[in-house]
């Protein structure tokens, strides 16, 4: 592949709901480029950047995944996303080094939800957009509801520039409202027409709508339209991308992906409409001398700079570095400078990837997006750059996952092996979390849904050959006490020889909430050694880790040693410690023992309408509102506390109430008593568990 100038770059991200067919797209601006010789089909596993065994099984996108292919002397770097919110973390970094973006609609179902939520994700960047409507060919088919569910969604920026000819199995071409000509396919090839008669009259209001967006965008341009003169087409085209470069205009174009009609038409309006990385604004860093922020101009020039967006670690292609290159250039065999880490990085050969397949680069410019195997020190978000001009490019802001459950090796054997591929899938994937709880003693992975988890179970066994089920997640309660009681622990023991003998008389008091232990001596007189006093603490601590009510640690509880007894040939620190062990344990059957649950913040955000359901869930589940705000775009924040107990599958409580609209994040809060009769039911469960 022929290295391009910056100019001659585009990055464009594939971004929609599940079943869109993003893919589909992807596989049929390939097919025209000339990359492949035939369309790949889903349903058949052959598409070119769904390619991973998991995706081929499910038949949906699970990783990003980059098409770069050569299109009239330009590169144009696509990268495919996942379309299922349980995946968003790849769309969030796709998002992060694209320049814009394709919106793909169904013209059968028109916007769904995650095409709502990937749109906001693309504001928020100020990415470019075009909306592709597709699947014009499908049954029940209709591109002015999927327009009219656009505008609504997403605000009066959404502009069509072509209608469709036909629709459903008629559907054969557009009609395009800059040239006001029609382009119709003849088997697999477009002729230019004039506009049918029965088209004529939506493709004069359209284009009127087209003309008064385009006007806006320049004071010369709105100053001649309001005169009554004709913008030329010219002047249509340079309006428009300035508009859609300001985000002011979002083109909206049809076709069918899986018929390959109309995907040209769509790459060209890329190439003239959406921006290279030159015409982007410089981007915020920070010098890594001076702390300060500093302007990285998006140009072959400038000291190199990258960004690692993406990395691959799979047992048997190794690691793969996915990176943008935003000022600057790197070329193969290079040193390059992890600024993140502060580590020096040894480049080997630079790649240009379509899919799987992986084509070797001499160098890549700024603007470029492509891969570096093998890299020692670097991961997704580090900054590589030159160690002269060290400075840190902002990194990539992942949700935090959503839920948790507990997995164990169906191999004690493969304890070590389960350890190191969790390590592995985390590094790859930052929406995935590992957490070895030492509480419950469980192995607890965290992500952004059932399938996203379902699919890292697989990727163990599949790829690292470790073999795993899921097992009911433990909630880490703890015990404490309610009143204060003396009690005596007295250890006596006689054989030949040596006895044992350590006698101790404790005080058990209940402490504030989340203040945890205190030990005191209050020993006068010498009834116990000094020496023996620690040993005391040390059986009362071990005692405290299994509780006598459910076996949960017990915690908020001062205990103060204040007499005893000792021999002087018997007592030892092994008797004193056992002393104060049974004294402790005596002391908490005595001190109206409870158990504590973790209670959690909650803070819920989603459109008002659904606020009523979310409440009346939220309290069905003992959580306590501690207030509500308006956040904008008719959104509310719920913030409450609630039991961990209680929110275990809440990601899809939370989907189900809302249509997939609601998005909620926890912390810790505190610890409270368990009600009564759910106090119960845990001393129960806990019961027969140790029996099972």
């Amino acid at each position: 592949m022929k290295i391009p100038t910056i100019d001659k770059i585009r990055n464009v991200g594939i971004i929609a709901h599940g079943g869109s067919g993003k893919t589909s797209l992807v596989e049929a601006m390939l097919y025209d480029s000339g990359i492949t010789t035939r369309l790949g089909k889903i349903e058949d596993g052959t598409t070119t950047t769904d390619f991973d065994a998991d995706e081929i099984k499910r038949k949906i996108s699970i990783n990003l995944s980059i098409a770069s292919f050569e299109f009239k002397d330009h590169k144009i770097n696509i990268i495919d996303t996942p379309g299922y919110a349980d995946f968003i973390g790849e769309v969030i970094s796709a998002l992060r080094v694209v320049d814009s973006a394709i919106v793909v609609l169904s013209a059968v179902s028109g916007v769904e939800v995650q095409s709502e939520i990937v749109w906001k994700y693309a504001e928020e960047q100020k990415i470019p957009k075009i909306i592709f409507v597709n699947k014009m060919d499908r049954e029940n088919a209709d591109f002015y509801k999927a327009v009219e569910m656009a505008k609504n969604s997403f605000g009066s920026a959404p502009t069509a520039i072509h209608l469709p000819v036909g629709s459903a199995e008629s559907f054969k071409g557009i009609v395009d409202l800059i040239k006001m000509k029609a382009i119709v396919y003849k088997d697999t090839n477009p002729c230019e027409e004039e506009i049918p008669p029965e088209l004529s009259e939506k493709a004069t209001e359209f284009r009127d709508a087209l003309i008064e967006s385009v006007a806006e965008t320049d004071e010369a341009l709105l100053e001649k339209y309001l005169e009554g003169a004709e913008l030329t087409e010219k002047e249509i085209a340079d309006g428009l991308k300035n508009g859609v470069i300001s985000g002011s205009i979002v083109p909206i174009l049809c076709g069918s992906a899986t018929k390959n009609l109309c995907i040209q038409l769509l790459i060209n309006t890329v190439l003239e409409t959406l921006p290279s990385p030159k015409e982007k604004p410089d981007n915020i860093a920070t010098d890594k001398k001076s702390k300060e922020e500093i302007a990285v101009k998006n140009s072959e020039k400038e000291p190199f700079s990258a960004l690692v967006f993406k990395t691959i670690i799979d047992p048997f292609i190794g690691r793969l570095s996915l990176f943008r290159v935003y000022s600057g250039e790197i070329t193969s065999n290079s040193q390059a400078y992890n600024s993140t880490r502060d580590k020096n990085e040894r480049i080997g050969q630079i790649l240009s990837l379509c899919g799987k397949k992986q084509e070797p680069l001499q160098k890549a410019i700024a603007g470029d997006i492509g891969a570096l195997a093998k890299l020692q020190e670097t991961t997704t978000g580090d900054t590589l750059c030159d160690h002269n001009h060290p400075i840190l490019l902002k990194g990539i802001e992942f949700p935090k996952p959503i839920i948790s459950t507990a997995i164990e090796p169906k191999s004690k054997g493969d304890e070590d092996k389960l350890g190191s591929a969790l390590s592995k899938l985390s590094e790859g994937d930052l929406t995935f979390n590992v957490k070895k709880d030492i509480e419950v003693h469980q192995t607890i992975v965290s992500g952004m849904g059932e399938n996203h988890i379902d699919v890292m179970i697989e990727r163990l066994k599949e790829k690292f050959g470790v073999d795993t089920e899921i097992v009911k997640l433990k909630i880490p309660y703890k015990e404490t006490i309610q009143s204060s009681v003396k009690v005596q622990g007295k250890h006596k023991k006689q054989s030949g020889g040596h006895g044992q003998y350590g006698d101790c008389w404790l005080e058990l008091e209940p402490l504030e909430k989340g203040k945890g232990f205190e030990f005191a001596n209050k020993i006068f007189g010498g009834s116990i050694p000094k020496q023996y006093i620690p040993a005391v603490e040390k059986g009362v601590i071990e005692a405290m880790q299994k509780g006598v009510l459910a076996g949960y640690q017990v915690v908020d509880v001062k205990v103060t040693v204040y007499d005893g007894s000792y021999h002087s040939v018997d007592s030892s620190e092994m008797a004193f410690k056992i002393a104060g062990s049974l004294a402790f344990r005596n002391g908490i059957l005595q001190a109206n023992p409870v158990i504590l649950e973790p209670i959690v913040n909650i803070e819920v955000t989603a459109p008002e309408s659904y606020m009523g359901d979310i409440i009346g869930d939220l309290n069905s589940k003992r959580g306590r509102i501690l207030g509500m705000e308006p956040i904008g775009n008719s959104l509310q924040s719920i913030k409450a506390q609630i039991p961990l107990a209680e929110i275990s599958k809440y990601a899809n409580d939370l989907r189900s109430i809302t249509q997939g609209r609601g998005v909620f994040e926890t912390e810790f809060s505190h610890y409270e008593e368990v009600p009564s009769h759910l106090s119960q039911k845990i001393i129960e469960e806990t019961k027969l568990e140790k029996e099972s």
